[in-house]
């Protein structure tokens, strides 16, 4: 019956998001400290900010700035002003926030979806990616993702050294090689 199968991979949805949710209070953290430390590895410089952050946990800015005291406090995030806005704050991982990133708990998920075929990989990605993306605009979540596959990607351009980059039509800025695959918020 296609209700039941509809059903069951709720259902092992909501399995897997316990079980790795229970997986992260680990090492002093909890869930949302490894997911923010997660997306700060992630995100590129337009996104390393706590508003960007907090759209990307699905929380409030308030939660999310008691976030990043947590990690704050514990050394593993750095906030500096930016320099063409006093008022904007950039976020950075520490070294120690970049080793902690080294040892997520999430590695163990990793491992089980490492027994996959890449045929049975790129189709959990696609029909996962599929079900994210549907139920973030549903619900009017902000989407995430790289600049490559970003409706305000422009043309590529050339960078010294040989690596390309693009422009980016909304910032009307460059952006450079390493963060093109990387997470943006203005997606």
């Amino acid at each position: 019956n296609a209700m039941e199968n509809r059903e069951r991979a709720v259902q092992l949805l909501d399995r897997m998001g316990r079980i790795a949710h229970g997986l992260q209070f680990s090492l002093g953290l909890n869930p949302a400290q490894w997911e923010a430390l997660r997306f700060l590895a992630l995100a590129n410089r337009y996104s390393r900010s706590p508003s960007a952050l907090a759209d990307f946990l699905g929380t409030t800015k308030g939660t999310a700035s008691q976030t990043l005291i947590a990690l704050e406090s514990k050394g593993l995030v750095k906030r500096t002003r930016r320099v063409t806005d006093r008022r904007s704050v950039d976020l950075e991982l520490t070294p120690e926030g970049e080793e902690m990133i080294e040892r997520d708990p999430m590695g163990l998920v990793l491992d089980a979806v490492s027994q996959l075929s890449k045929d049975e990989c790129d189709t959990m990605n696609g029909l996962l990616g599929g079900l994210v993306t549907s139920l973030q605009r549903r619900i009017g979540l902000p989407e995430f993702g790289p600049c490559l596959d970003c409706a305000h990607f422009c043309e590529a351009i050339a960078e010294p050294e040989g690596q390309s980059g693009c422009r980016c039509a909304l910032k009307e800025d460059e952006v450079p090689q390493p963060d093109l695959d990387r997470v943006c918020a203005n997606f």
